[in-house]
């Protein structure tokens, strides 16, 4: 085509528009990272304290034996356990290997 003439012809896009939405689409456009909120409940955290509080005074209990818990991952569990058994927002426990 010479230069300094208009090609009367027209640009067709090649996309294809899909039809179908993913599902909890907003249609917002994404920045690339996913952008999520509270892993656990502010009332979780709580409990978690509290039973962190109670094993540093020596007064936490294991659940069968009754015995005193001395560790600070115990404590933590016993913290996030109590937490799902009263229904906050907690990920599900680890699988045991």
């Amino acid at each position: 085509m010479p230069r300094g003439k208009t090609s009367s012809r027209k640009k067709t896009s090649t996309r294809k528009k899909s039809t179908s939405r993913r599902k909890g689409s907003t249609g917002r456009k994404s920045s690339g990272r996913k952008k999520s909120g509270r892993k656990y409940s502010r009332k979780s955290g709580k409990k978690v304290e509290r039973a962190m509080h109670e094993m540093k005074r020596g007064k936490l209990k294991s659940g069968r034996s009754g015995k005193k818990v001395k560790s600070r991952k115990q404590a933590i569990a016993i913290g996030l356990s109590e937490a799902r058994r009263s229904g906050e927002k907690v990920p599900p426990p680890k699988k045991r290997s």
